[in-house]
């Protein structure tokens, strides 16, 4: 059985622990720029076997909510290189999560840009916005001759995420964003290749995965994805649809080997265990937002071998040396929900470490 706090082998890293600091959004990047404030936050969580940055978008027609980081400037590039440099000099590791945010975006946060989905489909509920709350708007459907250049968008930001130093990508295909919205049925009316089927809702997902591996090396790329997560209008509500949906996209991913496939779902369900087996490398485990992941029920999906490591996010807020809480049975701060998104230094670098 795997211990908590073994070494293990993820592509080109060997992390420390098991122990995976999981992609938490925290609207701090003012001008969509990391700055000073993200260079302490993340560099203070060096210890986490591996880093996943907030969802970050690959161009600025892919920003969802306020505040967000980029990697398709040169400005934030410099703040992302800067970010980096200060997780390896505290023997960490960090990936980027790409996040094209698609119809879960409004254009008053984003400076006007089109919102663009595989579907003229309005996502349900309301944005936050820089204007107060507003109803989500009806996205332009993507014409099948752009997809390649929206593809080229995840290229892009990949290879510019690994020239300012991180050390590789977690591609986002899950929570409701853009590749999601092409796997579920609930938000992917299309009728060309890329729509109709399980087979045909997958290739968009796995395009995207191919073209980021071969751009920047498949060891060094993660792949999260959310089957039947039911969230933001992307719905699954078909068993054997979200089997098949999701069966077409690991074999089409599996060949390439990943670093590792993150799954946002309970992992002893059969269908996540199904992926991991088809896909044939590291299961990142993470059981979702219903619960705070202790200790304890991290090392019991590796005593039950339904993972290779476990994603935390709500403990890492509020404990930038979680592992060393959890290996020594310290006590743990407490996360302050009021400071998760927007604002400054509060409940962002503020926490105490255990030697304070």
């Amino acid at each position: 059985m795997a211990d908590l706090f073994e070494n293990l082998t993820v592509g080109a890293w060997t992390l420390p622990n098991r122990i995976v600091m999981a992609p938490l959004t925290r609207n701090r990047s003012k001008g969509t720029v990391p700055g000073d404030l993200a260079v302490e936050y993340y560099s203070q969580r060096a210890s986490a076997g591996l880093i996943i940055t907030e969802g970050s978008q690959p161009s600025a027609r892919g920003q969802g909510y306020l505040d967000t980081p980029g990697f398709h400037s040169p400005e934030q590039l410099e703040g992302w290189r800067r970010v980096a440099d200060a997780v390896h000099e505290n023997g960490g590791r960090i990936v980027a999560q790409l996040m094209h945010a698609g119809r879960i975006a409004h254009p008053d946060n984003t400076g006007g840009q089109e919102i663009i989905a595989p579907s003229a489909i309005a996502a349900p509920g309301k944005m936050v916005t820089a204007n107060g709350q507003k109803d989500f708007p009806t996205p332009r459907a993507i014409e099948t001759d752009e997809i390649p250049a929206v593809i080229e968008e995840f290229v892009s930001a990949a290879r510019n995420a690994v020239d300012a130093g991180l050390d590789g990508v977690e591609v986002h295909g899950a929570n409701g964003y853009l590749i999601h919205q092409f796997l579920a049925p609930g938000s992917n009316e299309r009728t060309d290749e890329y729509g109709g089927s399980p087979e045909a809702r997958a290739r968009f997902a796995i395009e995207v995965i191919r073209a980021v591996a071969d751009a920047i090396g498949a060891d060094r790329v993660g792949v999260r994805l959310s089957p039947a997560h039911n969230i933001q209008g992307a719905t699954e509500d078909d068993p054997d649809d979200v089997e098949a949906t999701y069966a077409a996209v690991i074999a089409g991913i599996a060949p390439l080997g990943l670093a590792y496939l993150s799954v946002l779902a309970q992992p002893r369900l059969d269908l996540v265990q199904r992926m991991r087996k088809d896909f044939g490398g590291v299961l990142i485990a993470n059981d979702g937002f219903g619960v705070v992941t202790t200790a304890a029920m991290a090392q019991a999906l590796l005593d039950e071998d339904v993972a290779d490591a476990v994603a935390i996010g709500r403990l890492f807020l509020a404990n930038p040396d979680l592992p060393k809480r959890w290996q020594t049975g310290a006590e743990l701060n407490e996360p302050d929900q009021d400071t998760f998104y927007g604002g400054g230094a509060e409940g962002y670098t503020d926490y105490p470490f255990l030697d304070d």
